[in-house]
């Protein structure tokens, strides 16, 4: 079956940076090449929102919060999503997800900006 298994999370100071991954196995490298991925964040006591989007065809689309600090990318042959996230706030501070096209979720990686 399919599998998303995040990593990369921490405690991590304001300003400063991670890199999250997002493996996916239990589809072929064709099948992960053309789904959309993103990244969602739930903070406590919120909602999930969306943090960055990612087609197929390698377009983006970023949270108002985390534009010009978030990058999303991906890695077709190793079938891994990443996401760098640099000048960190304590607002930043959630539990992150990954998410495949359609329906299909990481157990999710906690991040905590705090000095």
């Amino acid at each position: 079956q399919v599998q998303l298994v995040e990593s990369g999370g921490g405690l991590v100071q304001p300003g400063g940076s991670l890199t999250l991954s997002c493996a996916v196995s239990g589809i072929s490298g064709g099948d992960f090449s053309i789904k959309q991925m993103g990244w969602y964040r739930r903070a406590p006591g919120t909602q999930r929102e969306l943090v960055a989007i990612i087609t197929g065809g390698g377009s983006t689309t970023y949270a108002e919060s985390v534009k010009g600090r978030f990058a999303v990318s991906r890695d077709a042959p190793n079938k891994t999503m990443y996401l760098r996230m640099n000048s960190l706030k304590p607002e930043d501070t959630a539990v992150y997800y990954c998410h495949l096209a359609s329906g299909y979720w990481g157990q999710g990686t906690q991040v905590t900006v705090s000095s």
